[in-house]
């Protein structure tokens, strides 16, 4: 498999200069007494009702246009909602992968990257925060949609001191979910502004969005709080709202969630965004529940899982390209 080929990769540490406001600028209204993730945070099979959930869903390759792959061939198309091919091959000459290390001051951060090839000064990013199973093959295959798309991004590996396995086909949610209860808000909001600094010390003059799905779709959102200087436009993907408090939300946000999902009610989402003070928009998808977009597991819808991909590029496009 082509994302296998490590050689054509290049690892460049990054050391964070943002890390230290991070610390210093105590959140308030910590999440817990170690501000980890609850289990209504990390659980990905908060999913449709049982008449309407099923195993498998072919996923059309159109996409919505930017982003998918031209690489894989018509009569080729992978089966969508089980374990597949990337979408978007590292060995795409229209982009560049890269695996950046992000100097903190008590660990390595390992992170995953992708740029056009053709990227410049002026290219806009994304910082892409990972779900529960991590920096895995789904969101690999994200940001290198993104890059696709015309997008530098990069996913931060927020286990990196914990020493959690790979999520690449995993299953079992369970085993992940020590890791992420073991998260501090004050250590990853550092880990995101190294990330953020990469993408702006590689592209000078970009304009940062962040994007993130299940627990990472709530960290966007704390992201919008804690960092909102970095980012320009923020796209959770059925992120819970524990303890964001909408009326500090201070960047653009667009939202995509499913109605079937039974932890986080659409009501309560409807109302969480008609408080934001900030522009924002929100589609509830009604046949989609938790996880709809991981297109690798089961939980995959693949009309909402497009649509908001569409709208999520839309977004970014009017709030990072252009002056």
């Amino acid at each position: 498999m082509a994302e296998l080929a490590r050689n054509r990769l290049r690892f460049m540490p990054y050391v964070s200069r943002f890390y230290s406001n991070a610390l210093t600028e105590e959140p308030s209204r910590p999440e817990s007494k170690r501000g980890g993730m609850g289990g209504d945070e990390v659980d990905p099979t908060q999913a449709p009702a049982l008449e309407v959930k099923r195993s498998v869903f072919v996923g059309s390759m159109a996409l919505a246009g930017a982003g998918a792959s031209t690489s894989v061939a018509l009569g080729q198309q992978p089966v969508l909602g089980q374990v597949h091919a990337p979408l978007e091959p590292e060995d795409d000459p229209a982009i560049v992968v890269e695996r950046p290390q992000l100097k903190l001051p008590d660990a390595m951060v390992d992170a995953y990257a992708a740029s056009p090839a053709a990227a410049n000064a002026q290219t806009p990013s994304v910082v892409v925060i990972m779900h529960v199973w991590g920096v895995d093959t789904s969101i690999r295959d994200c940001v290198r949609r993104l890059a696709k798309a015309g997008y530098a991004a990069i996913a931060p590996d927020l286990y990196a001191r914990f020493g959690a396995p790979s999520g690449d086909g995993a299953t079992d949610f369970t085993i992940f979910r020590p890791y992420a209860q073991r998260l501090e808000r004050a250590q990853y909001a550092g880990d995101i502004h190294a990330a953020a600094g990469w993408l702006t010390t590689k592209f000078p003059h970009t304009k940062v969005g962040i994007m993130g799905f299940c627990m990472g779709g709530r960290i966007v959102l704390l992201q919008t709080i804690d960092n909102a200087d970095l980012f320009a436009a923020a796209c959770p993907f059925y992120g819970p709202l524990k303890d964001v408090e909408p009326a500090r939300v201070k960047v653009p946000v667009c939202g995509s969630y499913g109605a079937r999902d039974t932890g986080i009610p659409a009501d309560e989402v409807r109302a969480f965004f008609s408080e934001l003070t900030v522009p924002h928009e929100l589609k509830i998808y009604d046949n989609a529940g938790h996880a709809f977009f991981d297109d690798q597991r089961a939980s995959y819808v693949a009309a909402a899982a497009e649509d908001a991909w569409r709208r999520t590029l839309a977004f970014f496009t009017a709030h990072l390209q252009g002056s």
